[in-house]
């Protein structure tokens, strides 16, 4: 795994606690999207993040998402 990838890999795991601690999405909620993801990653070699599965699958608004980010962001600083 690339350096790069191990980044992604820990935003998203951070993204998707950080949604559940804040209340955002439930446990299911992760546990589906992950799964979504891993299955997309298999079947079309396509990879997308989990706050955008979220989004698209209508389990996040984007101001729920921006505020995520922005704590990930303040973490890291």
């Amino acid at each position: 795994m690339s350096d790069e990838s191990k980044k992604v890999a820990h935003y998203e795991k951070r993204f998707g606690i950080i949604a559940i601690e804040k209340g955002f999405v439930t446990e299911e909620d992760l546990i589906h999207a992950l799964t979504v993801q891993v299955r997309e990653d298999i079947e079309k070699g396509d990879h997308r993040l989990i706050g955008e599965l979220f989004f698209d699958l209508g389990i996040m608004d984007a101001n729920q998402i921006e505020a995520v980010v922005k704590e990930i962001i303040t973490k890291r600083a």
